[in-house]
């Protein structure tokens, strides 16, 4: 099983450089991966959020989703905007599972037990992409910091 999901993620590779095609969890994790560099520190925490974030939503394990963020990682930096990873993910995602993508971003914002003003504001670009209303973002950003209450 795993030598098949490496072959997988191998063909995602090479189908991205050639076809510039994703898949939802790399999408997901570049936007995973945006907020967690947003303040410029990266923080074990942040990281360790992401992997079991990511391990929880799609039902990888720990070596695939490894794979999933060293790819979402270059993809990241060789970004301009966040288009095309939100296009993927509205495409496929009803608006509930939207919602949820919006509280994984707050999740690894607050990982390492502080919200940095630019991470908030990544979030709020993300989820305006996502097409989440301004209740609808304000309630997920409760729902997270309800279970954060230090910040």
């Amino acid at each position: 099983m795993l030598t098949r999901i490496r072959v997988f993620i191998r063909n995602l590779q090479t189908d991205n450089v050639h076809n510039n095609t994703l898949s939802l969890e790399i999408a997901t994790a570049v936007l995973l991966f945006e907020v967690m560099r947003a303040d410029q520190k990266f923080e074990p925490e942040e990281k360790q959020q992401i992997v079991s974030l990511l391990q929880q939503h799609f039902e990888l394990d720990k070596a695939e989703v490894l794979d999933i963020l060293a790819l979402a990682e270059d993809e990241s930096h060789h970004a301009n905007d966040f288009y095309q990873y939100t296009s993927m993910i509205n495409n496929n995602y009803s608006l509930e599972d939207r919602i949820k993508i919006v509280g994984l971003l707050w999740k690894v914002a607050y990982a390492d037990g502080h919200l940095d003003v630019i991470e908030e504001h990544i979030i709020r670009k993300i989820a305006e992409l996502l097409h989440l209303n301004h209740g609808e973002y304000i309630q997920c950003k409760l729902k997270i910091q309800n279970q954060h209450p230090a910040d």
